[in-house]
Parts: C-alpha cells; structure tokens; sequence
C-alpha cells in the first residue's frame, strides 16, 4: 500500500476534523461539562437538555469524521468537504440569526468568532474550491466509454 503525504488540503481537514472530532467526544462524554466549561456561552443559548447536546455531539462527530477522511482521500474531498461545509455554514447562519435577533447576547459576535465563523468560513471557501475543480487531485474520470 502506497503511504500519502497529507498536502496542504489535507493538513487544514485534519486540524478542522480533528477539533470537530474532539469537540463531538467531549459533547458525547460529558454533556454537562461541555454545556458550562465551553468558553463559547453555551448556557446563553438556553436550558441544559443533555440528549439535545448529545444529538449535535453526532453531527459533529460526523462532520469530524467526514473531513478527517477527506484529509487522506483526496479523490472523495469535493464531496465530503461539501457535506462538512453545510453543517459549518447552517450552524454559522443559525448562530448569526439568532445574534442579529438578540436571542445571545452581543458579545456572541466575538465568543463564535473562532469556533463557529471562521470553520464555516474556511470550509464553505474550501467546498466552493474543490467543487469548481472538479472533485480533487484524483478525481476518477467519468467521461470514459466502455
């Protein structure tokens, strides 16, 4: 089996994955913890509900997962950056929306910046890139005839 270095590409999806991955682990692990300790002003958002947590712990965890394989597979990057920007892009809107409205506080703007604007940023860049180009480096061909 031939071993693949990660390029730029991979190396950004497996710095983003690997948080979303830590982050879903932690959601998973310790809801409680997670809601109080996460310096993002998880409790202005609402009442403690522990499944609640536990359900966006598996998108994150799916979002992870999707962009650590597309760190190491180029050939599926299009698509599985595609599915991770819309989770990253939905939860960003949703964040703004809900800022914009005063349902946080205003100091959200800030408190999300790192942890929600800028991965949504980067991968919905990355998943308009990668589609424009065609699907990545290895993209199978699919004008062949049998």
């Amino acid at each position: 089996m031939k071993k693949r270095r990660l390029d730029g590409w991979g190396w950004l999806l497996l710095l983003f994955g690997a948080g979303a991955v830590a982050n879903a682990l932690w959601m998973l692990a310790e809801p409680l913890r997670w809601y109080h300790d996460l310096p993002a002003g998880v409790p202005d958002t609402g009442p403690f509900n522990e499944h609640f947590v536990r359900d966006i712990g598996c998108a994150f965890l799916a979002v992870g997962v999707a962009q650590v394989w597309a760190a190491f597979a180029p050939v599926y990057r299009a698509p599985l950056v595609a599915v991770a920007a819309l989770f990253a892009v939905g939860h960003a809107l949703l964040h703004i929306y809900d800022t914009a409205r005063g349902a946080v506080p205003g100091e959200h703007w800030w408190l999300d910046l790192p942890g929600v604007y800028l991965p949504a940023a980067v991968l919905g860049v990355a998943a308009l890139v990668l589609l424009r180009a065609g699907g990545g480096e290895h993209a199978p061909r699919t004008d062949r005839t049998t």
